[in-house]
């Protein structure tokens, strides 16, 4: 396969290297490859054109370094962005007497409340609690803290907490992200202050030091030192190393029938003797390896449909380095979905494809669709889409990233290096469950000295991807940003597509507890009238609510079928009315394949080499391996 010459490497730093860009060059010099998609606008007919001085333009080339450097430092996050929240809600509160007082009545309420307690406290050491932590809050969970003086200490905190979300929300006047954003740090603040991350406040802690001499926290400080080496030499976690991919993980056999600059096409064999004639063509996440969904093979969802008789592909995508920075979102379409597809249909001619896509590889698999249907190019059988959003304006708490100055700055970074590394990411993602994914993990490994046994899908999480820079600016801006996509001014080679176009079968899964593409986010793709859609909510969260084999305990979806033309029911309305059922929402997917499938035939052959798809080596292939 030949790649598309828009998408050829560059050095995109332009004639100063890495500390220069091409603001400092002179404007008589040709511009930098990497402002291609930052076009001078055209000047306005009523403007005469303002004199041009062949200088250079300095501050914005030292704004860009200066930017990068911080984001370095920040990890990411704007600073700009954090203290323009805090200053609208301290403005506004500053203004809002009505809100002060109530805050003053609240705080003296729950002092009156505490005192109570503590005085029942002392004659009935077995009274019920004040307060009662959040459903998701595990912190205070175990006996020992029901125990005098632990009981005050976290009773103290979970009112002190209760007080400041009122303090930071409901204020007049303060815009919705603004809220969001410090609520959301001074609730980080009050997790990092938390008396179960302190040895003197946390019983387990001074339980377990005394049970076992102390040599709890020698293991832990031997865990500390462990991570730290890990981190600081860019190493995976511990444990990570008993799931290496095509050894452990990613074992389904296949062979790899077609590479590109960005995917190779992975063709897997099937194990039954006859098959559906219709392929399934995987479109995953780039901001994840492919192997989620072919972790071990008890919980591999490819081993579930080879074993259900249907022919399946794969894309796995190159993990980009700076070389790869100008690739844009047309080229993850062209290069990734559409050069999958001609391949799978080259592989098994006169084939409709049924195609599957999760997260953001979902989001793409709705913009191909889109595409093909506007070229009146009726290539897909069915869509399955996979906690995918399409509707951008409530992205739940991952948009508490996303604003005009988060995306400026997260430009800028991106600009000196070429991509979004995977710290970037990773810290994002952790500080929206810090409680889970970062405090309870300092109190459990490095307190009580004890390690959490790595699973596969742990070993997953920490095989980490880049995003090129010009792709994710896109991404941010184009979708996130001005919702483009839903509100039907996404352009493909030129021309807007619209979502309503699409006329294939739809099969949307959503999960309940997706602080990535909440559910209700995800439920707006109802809002398309012209195509059959079934909703799928199952249980878990975004990652571990997908991965739901058969004979898991504790999984339940609901279900219903939404018949093309029918009237819109809201996501409320909606969840009132379906009916849970237990066990996997895998077996009831494969249902609905097959009932859209033709009678099985013959499999098809490996690849076809005679067409340009010979065989590149088994499965995985080589860019799951990029690290």
């Amino acid at each position: 396969m030949t790649d598309r010459s828009s998408c050829g490497s560059v050095d995109a730093r332009g004639l100063g290297g890495p500390w220069l860009g091409a603001s400092w060059m002179p404007r008589w010099l040709p511009e930098g490859p990497h402002q291609a998609s930052a076009p001078t606008p055209e000047p306005r007919a009523d403007r005469q054109p303002s004199v041009q001085l062949d200088v250079p333009d300095v501050p914005n080339g030292l704004d860009r370094l200066f930017h990068a450097t911080m984001g370095r430092l920040t990890a990411g996050p704007s600073p700009a962005a954090l203290w323009l929240a805090f200053a609208d809600w301290s403005i506004h509160l500053g203004q809002s007497p009505g809100k002060c007082q109530q805050l003053v009545e609240k705080d003296f309420r729950k002092a009156v409340r505490f005192g109570n307690y503590a005085v029942r406290l002392a004659s009935d050491p077995a009274c019920p609690s004040c307060i009662e932590p959040l459903s998701q809050d595990d912190r205070f969970r175990d006996p020992l803290w029901r125990e005098t003086p632990f009981n005050l200490i976290h009773q103290g905190f979970l009112l002190h907490q209760q007080w400041w979300h009122c303090g930071t929300t409901g204020v007049g006047g303060v815009s919705r992200h603004h809220e969001q954003l410090v609520s959301f740090m001074v609730r980080q603040g009050l997790d990092m202050l938390s008396p179960s991350n302190f040895i003197a406040m946390n019983p387990e802690v001074l339980a377990t030091t005394v049970r076992e001499g102390g040599l709890n926290l020698l293991h832990g400080g031997a865990n500390a030192w462990v991570d730290w080496e890990r981190l600081s030499g860019g190493k995976p976690p511990a444990g990570t190393e008993a799931f290496r991919p095509g050894e452990t993980v990613a074992v389904t056999r296949g062979e790899v029938v077609m590479r590109n600059r960005l995917i190779e096409l992975i063709q897997y064999a099937p194990t039954t003797g006859r098959v559906h004639p219709e392929p399934i063509l995987i479109v995953p996440a780039w901001i994840m390896k492919f192997y989620i969904l072919d972790l071990s093979p008890r919980n591999s969802l490819v081993r579930h449909l080879v074993d259900a008789g249907y022919s399946v592909f794969m894309i796995s995508w190159h993990n980009p380095t700076g070389q790869d920075r100008d690739l844009a979102l047309n080229d993850y379409l062209h290069l990734g979905i559409l050069d999958a597809l001609a391949a799978v249909r080259t592989i098994v001619p006169d084939a409709r494809v049924n195609a599957l896509g999760y997260c953001l590889g979902g989001t793409l698999l709705a913009i191909a669709a889109a595409y093909l249907a506007r070229e009146e190019r009726n290539e897909l059988h069915s869509i399955t889409l996979l906690a995918v959003q399409t509707d951008f304006a409530d992205a739940g708490e991952l948009s508490l990233f996303i604003d005009e100055s988060q995306v400026d700055y997260l430009e800028d970074l991106m600009w000196e290096q070429g991509y979004l590394g995977t710290r970037q990411m990773s810290g994002a993602f952790q500080l929206l469950r810090s409680n889970d994914l970062i405090w309870s993990r300092i109190v459990r490994h490095y307190l009580l000295g004890r390690r959490t046994p790595m699973t596969d899908l742990m070993a997953w999480n920490a095989d980490t991807t880049r995003m090129p820079y010009r792709m994710h600016s896109e991404y941010l801006r184009r979708l996130f940003l001005s919702n483009d996509l839903f509100e039907g001014r996404y352009e493909v080679d030129g021309r807007p597509v619209a979502l309503r176009d699409i006329h294939a079968p739809l099969f949307v899964v959503a999960a309940e507890r997706d602080h990535v593409a909440p559910w209700r986010s995800v439920f707006k793709i109802n809002l398309m009238n012209d195509t059959d859609i079934t909703f799928l909510l199952t249980t878990g969260g975004h990652n571990a609510g997908i991965l739901s084999e058969p004979g898991r305990a504790g999984r339940s979806f609901r279900m219903t079928r939404r018949p093309a033309g029918t009237r819109y029911v809201d996501p409320d309305s909606w969840s009132a009315a379906a009916p849970p059922r237990e066990g996997s929402w895998w077996a009831a997917w494969v249902d609905w394949l097959d009932e859209l499938s033709g009678a099985p035939v013959e499999p098809p052959a490996v690849g076809a080499p005679a067409k340009g798809y010979a065989s590149l080596g088994p499965a995985p292939g080589r860019y799951v391996l990029e690290r």
